[in-house]
């Protein structure tokens, strides 16, 4: 990257990134304030990445509708679905766009320099000149209508987020996903759903759609990402030219307040829908919920990936064998998701009985106090982190360019934190910290922080019933 040509930004920070064979660069663009991250190597697989921050404040799926809506035509690509055209006729090895609970991403990725520069066009395009201004019929045929069958028939709503939803909320899994979010942050935008709630995105008007898209996005708000061996120049200024120079910096409140921790923790008991003919015998669901800090704590991001390893992953962990062994439930699964601000860890018994659920949590319970008081046996942990520390190293995403997963893991820092967009990367620094830290007890004292003493959990159980 040559400074001397590129006017119309400031540079923030440069660092070496040893751990993925990168120079990392934050901008700032002068005109508008968005935020650019330059990942410079000589992978050929490149990325573009451009996200906004946003927060919804219910559960209509604003974000969702118009993460569809501004992929159906824009100012230079006026077609009806410029997307579908994409994926038929690029070479990009990722072409997607995500609705996350507080950000909303349109990453591409391809190895032709040509096809690149097209694709990140074509986007930019999409997410601030798209044609839902002109165009109300996009936001009904993504968002939801009124359709009729027959002429005298039943009058029912259709549309392609509010069906895919619909699909979603038959899942039992994504239903319990849903209210272990909504209970463990009531006050939060987690506690909306992102993707749109059935019986809300109804509720959503096509004025309130297009006031989502004027607040959120902008480049004010917005956090674009270029990643591998380009012309970083040619497109810095390709990227300013053609979109962000005509903008001016806007103040933009894309910012939340964390929930606060609860003073003891809450039971909660929902139903799902099972089919008319299906049995509700041994088909409950039971799960053990906790906040886990601070995404912004990069030691504890990563320790408690291992811990959950430990504890209920790996082969023989003990806490998944002590409830596998009292046989609650078909199966036991434990989750952690550090892509949120306030981290959530979850222990969940699919398809259980009814009266397992104080066994459940007796179980979970003391084994976890056991574990906590008499130590975790050092070969377990070591060959935790020998298992993440390969998978780190390794940088093997399968079918995702390595380029993207390294931008979304920035993403679970920087969204937060202007200043910590790197902190996730370093995780060679983070490891040999971590490695010091097993004879002090530090992952006992996880364990009894924030799975033992800590009050900002629920108790979320899971009912079939039929006819919802």
């Amino acid at each position: 990257m040559n400074k001397e040509n590129l006017t119309a930004y400031e540079v923030v920070t440069e660092e070496n990134l040893t751990d993925i064979h990168s120079t990392g660069w934050l901008l700032r663009h002068k005109k508008t304030g968005a935020r650019v991250m330059l990942i410079e190597n000589d992978d050929e697989n490149k990325v573009f990445n451009i996200a906004f921050r946003t927060p919804p404040k219910d559960s209509t799926g604003v974000a969702h509708i118009l993460e569809h809506s501004v992929l159906c035509g824009s100012r230079e690509f006026p077609l009806k679905d410029p997307f579908v055209e994409l994926v038929k006729g690029s070479l990009n090895t990722f072409l997607n766009a995500m609705t996350y609970p507080d950000k909303t991403c349109y990453p591409v990725a391809s190895c032709n320099d040509k096809d690149f520069q097209n694709l990140m066009h074509v986007y930019l395009d999409a997410v601030f000149y798209p044609n839902i201004y002109k165009r109300e019929e996009i936001f009904r045929q993504e968002g939801w209508n009124y359709h009729l069958e027959q002429k005298e028939g039943p009058l029912k709503y259709n549309g392609v987020v509010y069906n895919e939803m619909k699909g979603a909320f038959s899942s039992p899994d994504e239903v319990l996903e849903r209210e272990i979010m909504n209970h463990l942050f009531p006050d939060t935008t987690y506690g909306c759903e992102s993707g749109g709630d059935p019986k809300n995105i109804p509720d959503l008007t096509y004025e309130n759609f297009l006031n989502f898209h004027r607040t959120y996005y902008h480049p004010s708000n917005s956090y674009i990402y270029l990643y591998g061996d380009m012309d970083v120049d040619e497109y810095l200024t390709f990227i300013d030219e053609h979109y962000l120079k005509d903008f001016d910096k806007k103040q933009i409140d894309s910012s939340w307040e964390k929930q606060e921790p609860f003073t003891e923790v809450k039971r909660v008991e929902e139903y799902y829908p099972v089919g008319e003919n299906d049995s509700e015998e041994e088909k409950t669901y039971l799960s053990y919920n906790a906040v886990i800090g601070d995404s912004l704590d990069a030691k504890l991001y990563l320790g408690f990936e291992i811990l959950n390893r430990v504890l209920f992953d790996a082969p023989g962990a003990p806490v998944k064998k002590a409830l596998m062994d009292a046989q609650i439930g078909k199966d036991i699964q434990s989750s952690y998701d550090n892509g949120i601000m306030q981290p959530v860890f979850s222990v969940i018994a699919q398809e259980a009985r009814d009266d397992q659920e104080d066994e459940f949590v007796k179980i979970l319970e003391k084994n976890l106090a056991k574990i906590a008081k008499e130590g975790i046996p050092r070969r377990n942990l070591l060959a935790a982190f020998n298992y993440y520390e390969f998978k780190y190293r390794e940088a093997n995403f399968g079918r995702f360019p390595k380029g993207l997963m390294y931008g979304l893991q920035m993403y679970d820092s920087w969204l937060y934190d202007d200043e910590k967009p790197f902190i996730h990367i370093k995780t060679n620094e983070i490891f040999k910290q971590l490695r010091e830290e097993i004879e002090n007890g530090y992952f006992e004292n996880l364990i009894k922080e924030y799975l033992i003493d800590n009050n900002h959990k629920t108790i979320v159980v899971m009912k079939p019933k039929k006819g919802l």
